[in-house]
């Protein structure tokens, strides 16, 4: 059965110069960006708005004429009254306000079918706008296994706007939407919600002033004054266009006015609306068999149980751990072998001196150390993918918030924290979606305890050590990691709730969410986001890690060592002087001074621990043919004393300190950004380091106490 679509009499788009600009707006998990993906492809492109971390993702597309048509992907949201950056950003782009990015010449808005009433009162604010709408019921699929026919027909006639059915994630009605969007004069919608006489009146002088100082169009003043009126604080984001004092200075008036006329005349908006809303719900939407309860309704009684909820979680997440281990050990085998090859040939085709040294042993050895941790990653970045798409993970999150709630975490700081496993610099952006400052700051100061993908290769490379290949299960490794997870997460929940009782004491607000029915996942968009994830990787393993192995080879084999002393060359290095300088801080906790050169490195990029142990360990090695891999070589690595220096106590104690340990540059420069203050992350530098250095040793210091090495 074809997809249907209702346009409201339309012709073809005339001829232009510059492309049409289409803004893509809707509810989160309506499907939005999965649309933007499917109608753009690979053109695409992803930045932040200047002056803000709000991302910008842009694209083309072409109509059915052939034309470019410029598409912006704008931030999910519930409602067009900005709390936060993501909704400001919205806001602003859609009004004309962003300087650096052009008003869209139309917008698409992308409705969960399966859920119209919740998703229209997003939409109905933006048909306020007075820009020519196209609607996409998206998921007609899901709303139909819930027993809901929606008439895209009917719904087009009310709203006088264009209607299309869609199911983006299998590329259904894209066809009949750019037919669509290559038409000319889409006409803006004529709907409008009531409102109060006294509102309207307000709005009426708001309206008046806005185009006095504001030279708005009246397409602009009505949404603009409706919003002004509506929003305290309103929300505002570097790079806008700023109001005149006196239009926020009216606004602020009529407010306090309608606060001593009509007490919570706000609330009455938001009835009024969704009562027009229902109505036009109840005309266009239809339920088959309307007791029978849905597919998500029966599968949530018990993802959401609060006992058997939890184990599916855990479950969830021990087979994920364990798949990373199982799964990518080939694919890790062959990268090993292929390094170690590509060592061999160097080390055979180039005369021996320092290049060749620095080549095999410092690129080879430094970069091989961290790609071969790369099937892992991309592994992990599939699962949560996964997760994401199928919906389960807004299931996770509302589970979790019981949790996070009694350490005074807001809801919405699950997916940031969340976010943060992946990196720790996008969770940490993504908390721009907290309303509370206070909130927001403390998700911030924890989102580091989190397990980054950078500490990734860190724990594989001690576990590995600590539990050597053929003597225990991978469940046992899994196991392992999966501790370590929880200890970082056990972090974040311990501080989070300490910095609210003293700190940043105040109120965390009760968790609203939408959870989106089960769907399959988008496979595309799951591989593109691995895609994405491996070339981030890659870039870093071919820049940053790139030059600091460099670096380091260089601070490892300068100044030389004297004639006949070559085999002491690392003690004799800078590198080796800065990590004996640190011994007597960092002896306490089992480390020794190569490790504390790997630990100095990592400060640029965890990651680089891994590749400063490759490079450390092969500058001693005189014997250019010895393929020895990294693990086998930490095993045999002794102290001054004769012990081991990587015992498994020693190697408990690192992977402590790397659970707490900041460790990131570009992590401290990300919350100077958003705190615009140096205060926030050298507190956070201050406070993390002490606490990893506090738990690691005490896992050492009473490791030995019980007899333990």
């Amino acid at each position: 059965m074809p997809i249907p679509v209702h346009l409201q009499g339309q012709k073809p788009i005339a001829s232009q110069e510059a492309p049409a600009v289409f803004a893509v707006v809707g509810n989160p998990n309506s499907g939005k960006t999965t649309l933007f993906n499917a109608l753009t492809g690979l053109r695409q492109k992803v930045a932040n708005y200047p002056g803000v971390t709000v991302e910008r993702k842009e694209g083309v597309c072409y109509s059915q004429h052939g034309k470019p048509i410029r598409i912006i992907d704008l931030p999910g949201a519930y409602s067009l009254s900005a709390r936060s950056p993501d909704e400001a950003i919205m806001q602003d782009v859609l009004l004309g306000r962003r300087p650096d990015t052009p008003r869209p010449d139309a917008v698409i808005c992308v409705l969960d079918a399966s859920n119209v009433e919740r998703h229209l009162f997003l939409a109905t604010q933006v048909l306020e706008i007075g820009l020519p709408v196209i609607i996409v019921l998206n998921m007609m699929d899901l709303a139909a296994k819930r027993g809901l026919k929606v008439n895209a027909e009917k719904l087009s006639r009310a709203l006088g706007v264009t209607v299309v059915a869609a199911q983006a994630n299998k590329g259904d009605g894209l066809t009949a939407l750019r037919i669509a969007m290559s038409r000319a004069d889409l006409k803006a919608s004529p709907w409008r919600c009531p409102v109060p006489q006294l509102f309207s009146r307000g709005m009426d002088e708001m309206q008046k002033s806005l185009r006095e100082t504001s030279n708005y169009g009246p397409r602009r003043a009505y949404p603009e004054a409706f919003l002004l009126l509506t929003d305290e604080p309103r929300m505002a984001v570097p790079g806008s266009e700023p109001l005149s004092t006196a239009t926020t200075e009216l606004a602020h008036t009529w407010q306090k006015r309608l606060d001593q006329e009509i007490p919570g005349w706000r609330s009455e908006l938001v009835v009024l609306r969704y009562n027009e809303i229902g109505t036009l719900v109840r005309e266009v939407v239809q339920r088959i068999n309307p007791e029978a309860p849905g597919i998500s309704e029966r599968i949530d009684r018990y993802l959401l149980h609060p006992v058997w909820g939890f184990l599916v979680l855990g479950t969830v997440l021990g087979m994920l751990f364990f798949s990373i281990f199982s799964l990518a050990a080939p694919l890790m085998d062959a990268i090993d072998g292929l390094t170690g090859w590509v060592g061999g040939l160097l080390a055979q085709a180039m005369p021996a001196g320092d290049l060749r040294n620095l080549v095999v042993d410092g690129v080879v050895a430094g970069v091989g150390g961290v790609v071969i941790f790369l099937p892992q990653i991309l592994l992990l970045f599939f699962f949560i993918g996964l997760l994401e798409n199928t919906g389960y993970m807004a299931r996770a999150a509302f589970l979790l918030d019981r949790v996070m709630s009694k350490v005074g975490l807001h809801g919405k700081s699950f997916i940031p924290l969340l976010s943060s496993y992946a990196c720790t610099i996008p969770g940490i952006m993504a908390t721009r979606t907290i309303e509370s400052p206070k909130d927001r700051l403390v998700t911030i100061l924890v989102a580091p305890f989190m397990t980054c993908s950078a500490r990734l290769p860190v724990y594989l490379l001690m576990i590995a050590t600590l539990v050597p290949v053929g003597t225990a299960p991978a469940a046992l490794k899994a196991g392992l990691l999966l501790m370590l997870y929880a200890l970082g997460t056990g972090g974040a929940f311990f501080f989070a709730w300490f910095f609210k009782k003293t700190l940043l004491k105040g109120v965390t607000p009760s968790l609203v969410m939408e959870l989106p029915a089960y769907r399959m996942p988008a496979w595309l968009d799951v591989l593109r986001e691995m895609g994405e994830r491996a070339v981030v990787f890659l870039k870093n393993a071919g820049t940053v890690i790139l030059g600091l192995s460099i670096l380091l080879w260089f601070l490892m084999n300068f100044p030389k060592a004297p004639a006949g002393e070559e085999h002491s060359q690392l003690s004799y290095s800078m590198a080796g002087k800065i990590g004996r300088v640190m011994e007597p801080v960092m002896q306490p906790l089992g480390f020794d001074w190569r490790i504390n050169i790997g630990v100095v490195g990592s400060f640029a990029a965890r990651e680089i621990f891994v590749s400063t142990m490759a490079i450390t360990y092969n500058v001693d090695n005189v014997d250019d043919d010895n393929n020895t891999s990294l693990v086998e070589s930490l095993h045999t690595q002794k102290r001054a004393d004769g012990s081991p220096v990587f015992t498994p106590l020693t190697c408990l104690s690192l992977m402590v300190f790397y659970v707490f340990a900041l460790q990131c540059t570009s992590t401290l420069a990300v919350v100077r950004r958003e705190t615009n203050s140096w205060r926030w992350p050298l507190f956070m530098l201050g406070y993390m380091t002490t606490v990893a250095w506090v738990g690691a040793f005490i896992v050492y210091q009473g490791g030995r106490l019980l007899g333990f090495h």
